[in-house]
């Protein structure tokens, strides 16, 4: 069993649905590729299959987005697009990533194109409702084909508030190794989220299973010797630059922390953001090795465990990090595979139900986070998703 992956996610911004979208876009896809090494030759590619993807928003679908942001792995950058709409969907996705398929009035190049051109590409789209899509572009040599792309067992996406262009939510993934060796990280953070009512984030359609309370302090919690992904959402507190600056610091302070059990995570994230306004934030520490998951949460931050027959909820505290944080309480559920940890911020509502996103597990985090986004976001708040995932 080879070991997690996760890749750096920088976004750079929204394009919204308007008509200089596809210009406005291909045009920053060029020089966004280029600014991070890509040789004149790929960065067209790029910016060709991002203003194809940009048009067919534009002209058939219902209040499409499009993400454009820099992935970044130790050795190399890439870019990548994720598009939102919430309709009308595309009722043969197969058909439509065949050859001569392009949509009236595209380039013509059509989205089978756009996939082929793209080291890895997913498409989710639920007829009536929308279309997620997310494609990655990494360096190539001369002639040669796609390179897979590198497949992160997690990711996520932010959105600021409508009126804004700083996100006060913001999420990070790291790994931690195992043994007794400091963790490397890897992140992905957005700029701006608001926070909502300090009451505890109880999720789930029915009664949540929380499973296990666990003490930092046990031996039945104590960080295990195998690899384990960490990860963390904050929603600083209101919204614009004030919130994205303690969203900003607690993701600063998760990278630099040594702490590996997700209540030390949150004491050093409480820390660290005194002085600022504060928010929600919840960390949670997933371990395959031992099929188990930790979660401390404090503030409306919700947590979800997705498997393909099961939703169970996950337990936040009342209070703001760094200001009034009471005693910490750390839940163990099981980890199945096959299943995904969904953690978003109060920007999301808490009603969607993963029946009515058919097939969604079977896609990449990137394309889950935007189905989510898309069901569940709300334009009067800052929002964020961030999806963990993968049989490793």
């Amino acid at each position: 069993m080879t070991g997690p992956v996760v890749v750096d996610c920088e976004d750079v911004a929204w394009f919204r649905d308007a008509a200089e979208m596809p210009s406005a876009a291909r045009g920053a896809a060029a020089t966004l590729a280029r600014r991070i090494g890509l040789d004149g030759y790929r960065s067209s590619e790029v910016a060709l299959a991002v203003s194809e993807a940009a048009t067919n928003l534009q002209r058939h679908a219902r209040d499409g987005a499009l993400l454009l942001r820099v992935l970044r792995t130790p050795d190399r950058a890439g870019v990548e697009f994720v598009t939102v709409d919430t309709g009308p969907g595309i009722a043969d996705v197969e058909a439509a990533l065949s050859d001569g398929v392009s949509s009236a009035g595209t380039l013509g190049i059509g989205l089978g194109a756009v996939a082929r051109l793209a080291d890895a590409f997913d498409i989710h789209s639920l007829p009536g409702k929308g279309t997620v899509m997310a494609a990655q572009f990494w360096a190539r040599e001369a002639g040669d084909g796609p390179t897979g792309g590198t497949t992160s067992v997690a990711s996520g996406l932010t959105r600021p508030i409508s009126g804004e262009t700083s996100c006060g939510d913001a999420w990070a993934v790291r790994i931690d190794e195992g043994g007794p060796e400091a963790p490397r990280s890897s992140s992905g953070a957005g700029r701006g989220g608001a926070y909502g009512a300090h009451s505890p984030g109880l999720l789930g359609s029915g009664p949540a299973t929380l499973g296990t309370r666990s003490s930092a302090g046990s031996g039945r919690s104590s960080a295990s010797s195998e690899p384990a992904v960490l990860v963390v959402l904050c929603d600083g507190l209101g919204h614009g630059p004030l919130a994205a600056l303690a969203a900003e610091a607690a993701v600063t302070a998760f990278r630099r922390s040594a702490a590996r059990h997700p209540e030390h995570l949150l004491r050093d994230i409480h820390g660290a953001l005194r002085g600022t306004r504060g928010g929600a934030v919840a960390v949670a520490r997933i371990e395959p090795a031992r099929g188990r998951v930790l979660y401390c949460g404090i503030g409306n931050v919700s947590g979800v465990l997705l498997g393909p027959d099961s939703r169970n909820g996950l337990l936040s505290a009342p209070g703001i990090v760094g200001s009034q944080m009471r005693s910490l309480r750390t839940f163990e559920l099981p980890w199945k595979p096959g299943g995904a940890l969904i953690m978003h911020s109060d920007g999301l509502t808490e009603r969607w139900n993963a029946d009515a996103m058919p097939g969604l597990l079977r896609h990449t985090p990137a394309v889950m986070a935007g189905q989510l986004l898309r069901e569940a976001g709300v334009r009067r708040d800052d929002a964020g998703v961030v999806v963990v995932k993968g049989d490793w």
